[in-house]
């Protein structure tokens, strides 16, 4: 089965949490599809921000508030009649999440209800993606990866909001849209990388800043297992589930989204492949800092993605944290927006081309 790219050009699509990393990756490839993309969320969350930094401002329509605020949602609604909606809007760290909970379950289970609600309110909208994450199963550090059908159950705030997500998304969906005006899908995708993500408390970001200042890399937990892709790999997922359930409702459902199983890496691992990508002699300590319960061995099954639609991930991971190296070293170079923009573009294309 073949997606096509263009299907986008003219369509009216939303994205929730456009000003993140991952949202920010998914607008600039929306406008090289030619959609017409706005973009509603605070702030980038991250100083400095890719959003910011590679000027997505200038590809879309940006309306900066909280997801939270039902009637500013909905006026976006309103004047955008988007035809497709990417929800992408949440609290998305783990760490954060046992900081504050009470704002962690508010954004990623109540935005979820408010971005629905505008849905269930409208009839422009043919296809919604509810964007959530691998750690809404129920770990039980298995061995083998988790299939859609698992049960959910995250540990953490963090997890288990995303969860509750999920939960809200098939209510829903079973409550308010089983004739099919509107299909809807959720897609759990397991850790990203890629040039631009200056969150706190994830290992690429902190090898960077590291490499950056001249410092050892500080991993606080070399031994846990995660499935690692780039971050172009669930994006183009996410637009391809959304565009063919768009044409064909049957396709809606859940869906993982993540590398093959060479490419679930030990933390520790992943940062031998970032220091020998990397150069200068950087190195990195084993620091374990005590803190709260994170999964020590998660991976996900994606039989379903690949038997559905022939899907296969194109960049393994000592591509991907090449990319994401290149990246940051334009960066580094403080050549400007333009570059940024430019090395952006390439790698989209680049890899969109890996699959023709």
């Amino acid at each position: 089965m073949k997606f096509d790219f263009n299907f986008y050009h003219g369509k009216n699509v939303l994205v929730t949490g456009h000003t993140g990393f991952k949202g920010a990756w998914l607008c600039k490839m929306l406008a090289m599809a030619g959609a017409n993309v706005t973009g509603y969320a605070l702030e980038p969350p991250a100083n400095p921000s890719l959003f910011e930094l590679a000027g997505i401002e200038k590809d879309i329509r940006s309306v900066i508030d909280d997801i939270r605020d039902y009637e500013t949602l909905k006026r976006t609604f309103d004047d955008v009649q988007p035809e497709l909606v990417f929800h992408l809007a949440a609290q998305p760290i783990v760490r954060e999440g046992y900081r504050n909970p009470a704002d962690t379950y508010s954004i990623n289970v109540m935005g979820t209800v408010n971005v629905l609600e505008c849905i269930r309110q409208k009839n422009c909208v043919k296809s919604f993606l509810n964007v959530t994450t691998d750690k809404v199963y129920l770990n039980r550090e298995w061995t083998w990866g988790y299939r859609e059908s698992d049960e959910l159950d995250g540990f953490d705030p963090y997890s288990n909001s995303k969860s509750c997500s999920e939960l809200v998304t098939h209510s829903y969906k079973n409550s308010f849209f089983a004739d099919g005006r509107v299909a809807i899908s959720t897609a759990r995708a397991g850790n990203v990388i890629g040039g631009g993500d200056f969150a706190s408390d994830r290992i690429i970001p902190d090898c960077i800043r590291a490499a950056l200042q001249g410092k050892d890399i500080v991993v606080r937990n070399p031994y846990s297992t995660r499935p690692y892709q780039h971050v172009l790999e669930p994006l183009y997922a996410y637009l391809m589930i959304a565009a063919m359930q768009y044409q064909d409702g049957r396709y809606a459902g859940w869906y993982n989204v993540g590398p093959d199983d060479g490419d679930c890496f030990q933390t520790g691992a992943l940062v031998d492949l970032f220091v020998s990508k990397w150069g200068d002699g950087i190195k990195w300590v084993n620091q374990h800092d005590g803190g709260p319960h994170e999964a020590g061995f998660l991976k996900l099954d994606c039989s379903k993605l690949k038997s559905v639609f022939g899907w296969r991930p194109r960049w393994n991971l000592e591509l991907a944290v090449e990319k994401t190296v290149e990246w940051a070293k334009v960066w580094q170079s403080g050549k400007g927006t333009g570059d940024l923009r430019t090395v952006m573009d390439r790698q989209i294309e680049e890899f969109l081309s890996a699959g023709r």
